[in-house]
């Protein structure tokens, strides 16, 4: 029996915003307070995630938190001519002040606010629940510049973040970008875009339940970008003919042309900022055999 329209119109709302606002509220402060170690008061704190992209839904707990180090950033200048190139390194001198002294410097921060609730993780520090606060995700990270074009008196580049892991490998990405361009696309489908994705988390959360996939096989950023690829005209009428246009238009297309949200990576790949194609593959096998047989 098809999933009733009901319950996919269930799956579409959003999740409680109040406590994450409030955790967001709390640790922003916190990072922000007035005589923190930094070197430098140049920086910027903001969400990230499910969140900050209103895609969040019932069960969603984690907060994400990005503070952004804007004294220092890294670049990639693989775009610029090799007279542009030159320009540049000699203009730009190593910084003294590296991503680990920043890093450490928020960890003590974190650490004399929340006390033995902080934790390191692979690529953020981990804040515990307690009490009406939520878990969150606080991501230490420079700004990222990929140079379009660069002269003594000009530049173009497009501005992300960057940081590096636990086993020390530099990720960059454009969360700005991708919060602007789902928004964007969220319009342009008369609404329809955000709790699309919302129904997508939620049968995702199922096929987990079902153990047809892992929990890391389709995690929500991917998600997003991959309804992100699909023409406005598939949205709209009601959630079970949007969701069929959506999967039948995603098994169709060309799958290297497909782009992330943030327009500045292919979505399917094999790098830190791709989605593996075996994932992808699996997540739509086991997602149209659910469908069938629900």
């Amino acid at each position: 029996m098809p999933i009733p329209e009901s319950q996919l119109e269930t799956w579409s709302r959003q999740g409680s915003v109040a406590q994450s606002s409030s955790t967001y509220a709390t640790i922003k402060n916190s990072l922000e307070a007035f005589g923190n170690p930094y070197p430098s008061q140049s920086f910027e704190v903001f969400l990230q995630g499910s969140y900050g992209n209103d895609t969040n839904i019932y069960g969603d707990s984690d907060v994400d938190l990005i503070i952004r180090f804007d004294a220092i950033y890294y670049y990639d200048i693989t775009l610029l001519a090799p007279e542009e190139g030159q320009a540049f390194r000699a203009t730009h001198p190593a910084a003294i002040y590296i991503y680990k002294d920043f890093k450490d410097s928020v960890y003590t921060v974190l650490k004399s606010s929340f006390g033995n609730e902080v934790n390191p993780g692979k690529k953020a520090f981990k804040v515990e629940q307690n009490g009406n606060r939520r878990k969150a995700d606080v991501l230490v990270a420079t700004q990222y510049r990929r140079y379009r074009k660069f002269s003594y008196s000009s530049e173009l580049f497009d501005l992300g973040i960057c940081f590096i892991n636990d086993v020390g490998e530099l990720v960059a990405n454009y969360p700005k970008q991708h919060n602007l361009n789902c928004t964007a696309k969220h319009q342009g489908t008369a609404e329809w875009y955000k709790p699309t994705v919302r129904v997508l988390k939620n049968l995702r959360n199922k096929l987990v339940e079902n153990r047809s996939i892992s929990k890391d096989t389709a995690p929500s950023y991917f998600l997003e970008g991959l309804l992100y690829n699909v023409p406005k005209e598939k949205f709209g009428k009601s959630y079970r003919d949007t969701l069929d246009g959506c999967i039948n238009w995603i098994s169709e297309a060309d799958r290297n042309k497909l782009v992330c949200a943030n327009e500045q990576y292919y979505l399917l790949g094999n790098s830190l900022a791709t989605w593996p194609v075996s994932n992808f593959e699996l997540f739509l096998a086991e997602l149209k055999k659910f469908l069938v047989s629900s």
